[in-house]
Protein backbone atom coordinates (compact mmCIF):
# COMPACT_ATOMS: atom_id res chain seq x y z
CA UNK A 1 0.00 0.00 0.00
CA UNK A 2 2.74 2.47 1.12
CA UNK A 3 4.40 1.98 -2.58
CA UNK A 4 1.28 2.96 -4.40
CA UNK A 5 0.96 6.37 -2.53
CA UNK A 6 4.67 7.16 -2.91
CA UNK A 7 4.20 6.13 -6.34
CA UNK A 8 0.99 8.52 -6.21
CA UNK A 9 2.95 11.40 -4.27
CA UNK A 10 5.75 11.52 -7.26
CA UNK A 11 2.96 11.40 -9.56
CA UNK A 12 1.93 14.61 -7.79
CA UNK A 13 5.67 15.93 -7.86
CA UNK A 14 6.34 15.73 -11.75
CA UNK A 15 2.40 16.98 -12.48
CA UNK A 16 3.48 20.27 -10.21
CA UNK A 17 7.49 20.11 -11.66
CA UNK A 18 5.38 20.23 -15.42
CA UNK A 19 3.15 22.64 -14.92
CA UNK A 20 6.09 24.99 -12.91
CA UNK A 21 8.29 24.52 -15.38
CA UNK A 22 5.62 25.64 -17.96
CA UNK A 23 4.91 28.94 -15.74
CA UNK A 24 8.69 29.74 -15.25
CA UNK A 25 9.39 29.07 -19.45
CA UNK A 26 6.71 31.08 -20.06
CA UNK A 27 7.48 34.02 -17.74
CA UNK A 28 11.13 34.01 -18.32
CA UNK A 29 12.13 32.66 -21.91
CA UNK A 30 16.00 32.18 -21.95
CA UNK A 31 18.82 29.74 -23.50
CA UNK A 32 19.40 29.13 -19.94
CA UNK A 33 17.01 26.56 -18.51
CA UNK A 34 16.11 28.46 -15.50
CA UNK A 35 12.69 26.40 -14.85
CA UNK A 36 15.20 23.42 -14.25
CA UNK A 37 17.10 25.50 -12.04
CA UNK A 38 14.28 26.30 -9.98
CA UNK A 39 12.70 23.23 -9.75
CA UNK A 40 15.97 21.48 -8.73
CA UNK A 41 16.85 23.98 -5.95
CA UNK A 42 13.35 24.35 -4.57
CA UNK A 43 12.83 20.65 -4.22
CA UNK A 44 16.51 19.76 -2.21
CA UNK A 45 15.12 22.71 -0.22
CA UNK A 46 12.31 20.90 0.57
CA UNK A 47 13.55 17.42 0.74
CA UNK A 48 16.03 19.00 3.73
CA UNK A 49 13.18 20.43 5.07
CA UNK A 50 11.53 16.59 5.05
CA UNK A 51 14.90 15.22 6.15
CA UNK A 52 15.43 17.44 9.16
CA UNK A 53 11.74 17.15 10.81
CA UNK A 54 11.96 13.62 10.30
CA UNK A 55 15.92 13.23 11.96
CA UNK A 56 15.30 15.96 14.63
CA UNK A 57 12.20 16.63 15.40
CA UNK A 58 10.81 12.83 15.32
CA UNK A 59 8.09 13.04 12.65
CA UNK A 60 7.18 9.58 11.01
CA UNK A 61 9.54 8.43 8.52
CA UNK A 62 6.52 7.91 6.23
CA UNK A 63 6.81 11.55 5.78
CA UNK A 64 10.52 11.06 4.62
CA UNK A 65 8.96 7.96 2.48
CA UNK A 66 5.83 10.13 1.52
CA UNK A 67 7.24 13.59 0.47
CA UNK A 68 10.76 13.32 -0.07
CA UNK A 69 10.80 9.87 -1.92
CA UNK A 70 8.14 10.24 -3.83
CA UNK A 71 7.16 14.08 -4.45
CA UNK A 72 10.77 15.06 -4.76
CA UNK A 73 11.22 12.18 -6.60
CA UNK A 74 8.60 12.81 -9.28
CA UNK A 75 9.31 16.98 -8.86
CA UNK A 76 13.14 17.35 -9.34
CA UNK A 77 14.49 16.60 -12.55
CA UNK A 78 18.72 16.23 -11.96
CA UNK A 79 18.71 14.02 -15.61
CA UNK A 80 17.08 16.75 -17.73
CA UNK A 81 19.84 19.59 -16.18
CA UNK A 82 22.21 16.86 -17.69
CA UNK A 83 20.19 16.50 -20.72
CA UNK A 84 20.43 20.61 -20.60
CA UNK A 85 23.47 20.89 -19.96
CA UNK A 86 24.63 18.90 -22.61
CA UNK A 87 22.42 20.43 -25.14
CA UNK A 88 24.11 24.13 -24.30
CA UNK A 89 27.66 22.26 -24.94
CA UNK A 90 26.40 21.11 -28.44
CA UNK A 91 25.32 24.30 -29.33
CA UNK A 92 28.86 26.19 -28.72
CA UNK A 93 27.54 27.62 -25.20
CA UNK A 94 29.96 26.13 -23.09
CA UNK A 95 29.81 28.84 -20.35
CA UNK A 96 26.44 28.07 -20.30
CA UNK A 97 26.40 24.69 -19.94
CA UNK A 98 29.50 24.83 -17.30
CA UNK A 99 27.71 27.69 -15.67
CA UNK A 100 24.14 24.84 -15.92
CA UNK A 101 26.16 21.92 -14.50
CA UNK A 102 27.71 23.75 -11.24
CA UNK A 103 25.40 26.01 -10.64
CA UNK A 104 22.19 24.42 -9.78
CA UNK A 105 24.27 21.36 -8.30
CA UNK A 106 26.16 23.51 -5.56
CA UNK A 107 22.79 25.76 -5.23
CA UNK A 108 20.59 22.06 -4.61
CA UNK A 109 23.10 20.93 -2.17
CA UNK A 110 23.08 24.81 -0.27
CA UNK A 111 19.48 24.90 -0.39
CA UNK A 112 19.49 21.20 0.91
CA UNK A 113 21.52 22.04 4.18
CA UNK A 114 19.68 25.68 4.58
CA UNK A 115 16.58 23.05 4.53
CA UNK A 116 18.21 21.44 7.16
CA UNK A 117 19.67 23.59 9.28
CA UNK A 118 16.35 25.26 9.64
CA UNK A 119 14.42 22.30 10.90
CA UNK A 120 17.41 21.56 13.24
CA UNK A 121 17.14 24.63 15.57
CA UNK A 122 14.50 24.24 18.48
Amino acid sequence: MIALVVGMTGALGATVRFVLDGEIRRRLPSTFPFATAFINISGSFLLGVVAGLVLFHQLPDTLRLLVGVGFCGGYTTFSTANAETVRLAQQGRVLLAVANALGPLVLSLLACGAGLLLTSAG
